[in-house]
């Protein structure tokens, strides 16, 4: 797949349309069918398109690991935190009400920011299993 032109120019105007569905179904998620994890898994797809497309090595300079690892750590600690926010402010864990000045304003946010931490770790982890198994060496 290294000389193949079509796929590579396929691949570099697919991307961004992917990652663009991706962010319409994370940020649509809480009035329609979607939200973090779908988001999580299309936007994992438009960078495993890439590896597959420019190799390994490629979508390692695109988005190092270390990125990957805290994008997943960042998505759970958005998770977490909106919990803890609203158990601060006066509510129980998750119960995001108290977040905003009206209950429906809070109930909002709050789905906006879980589904946001959710979708950060769907496609953070999503993307480290790939790299792990595209480095596997097969057996001599």
């Amino acid at each position: 797949m290294a000389n193949d032109l079509i796929l590579r120019v396929v691949t570099k105007w697919l991307s961004p349309i992917i990652i663009l569905f991706a962010l319409y179904v994370q940020f649509h998620g809480d009035y329609s069918p979607g939200g973090g994890f779908q988001a999580g898994v299309i936007f994992s797809s438009a960078i495993l398109l890439y590896s597959l497309t420019y190799g390994l090595d490629a979508a390692l300079q695109l988005i190092p690991e270390y990125i990957l690892r805290i994008g997943a750590s960042l998505g759970v600690l958005i998770y977490g935190g909106v919990g803890v926010a609203s158990m601060i402010l006066g509510g129980n864990f998750l119960n995001y009400s108290v977040l905003a000045s009206t209950p429906v304003a809070g109930q909002h946010l709050g789905i906006i920011i879980i589904e946001l931490g959710v979708g950060i770790t769907v496609a953070s982890v999503m993307v480290l299993l790939f790299f792990t198994f595209a480095r596997r060496v097969a057996p001599e």
